[in-house]
């Protein structure tokens, strides 16, 4: 691969998602290369999204062609196996819990999506709306919570740009979708963790561990009309975690995938 060739990154993306689209939105700026979707047999890059399960399913022979593939900041849903890991090359993780059930030596952690600030800059100024990201299989039922609370629904099957705007102008977020309270994290918004009905606790867990973050359980959909937002941690408290987890990204960005000289200063 030519280092000005784009980078065949894999991402989810069977349904959209912000969470999701925005790891080559983070990859191109990090990397200073263009990105484009590749299968998880073909790619070079794996990035945000609990998606090291699908790493290890298209990874448990060596490819024919000999690449190695990077994971860079990726988590997952469960433990997985670990007969893939001699055929990809792990840069950073999301959070202890996978480096932990990996059995991997590191302390360099983080989600990529805390970039995010640093690629959709043109947000609105913070208002005093309350905004509401649920995970995107719960979007009907969170759209009626919103209308009667006059909160704002973000939906996060949305323009993932778009999205992120959304996110960045609350005073505060209420969110099942992981990557809406790690967006809101990126852009210093306080958000409150929401009961994610049929998905697993562990991919939160494993983010919040990277940054410092005090997270020991979600409250239910319903519960968000009475919840006390003074109660919340903000990003502050654990704004050096944060600060952390992105310089660790920024230097485990594995560096045959970043630009030529010549194409980072163009």
């Amino acid at each position: 691969m030519a280092a000005d060739d784009p980078i065949a990154l894999h991402w989810w993306k069977a349904v959209p998602n912000f969470g999701d689209a925005i790891s080559a939105m983070v990859v191109a700026h990090v990397s200073g290369r263009p990105v484009t979707h590749a299968g998880a047999g073909k790619a070079d890059l794996f990035a945000i999204g609990s998606i090291i399960q699908v790493a290890r399913r298209a990874h448990q022979d060596m490819r024919a062609d000999g690449v190695k593939p990077w994971i860079w900041g990726s988590g997952m849903l469960a433990p997985v196996n670990r007969d893939f890991l001699p055929h990809v090359q792990i840069a950073a993780v999301r959070g202890p819990v996978s480096a932990a059930l990996l059995q991997i030596e590191t302390d360099s952690f983080g989600d990529p999506g805390l970039l995010i600030s640093e690629v959709v800059t043109d947000v609105p100024e913070p208002s005093d709306r309350i905004g509401i990201v649920p995970h995107h299989t719960l979007v009907d039922e969170a759209a009626v919570l919103a209308a009667d609370l006059g909160y704002l629904l973000i939906d996060p099957r949305g323009d993932a740009a778009e999205v992120c705007r959304q996110i960045a102008s609350c005073a505060h977020v209420f969110a099942s979708s992981l990557h809406g309270l790690i967006v809101a994290d990126a852009y210093g918004v306080p958000n409150t963790w929401v009961a994610p009905t049929g998905q697993g606790h562990l991919k939160y867990h494993d983010y919040a561990a990277s940054v410092g973050r005090s997270l020991i359980a979600p409250i239910a959909m319903g519960d968000i009309a009475g919840f006390d937002r003074a109660s919340a941690q903000p990003p502050q408290a654990y704004a050096q975690g944060i600060a952390r987890a992105r310089a660790a990204l920024k230097t485990t960005f594995p560096a045959p995938l970043r630009a030529a000289p010549h194409m980072a200063s163009a």
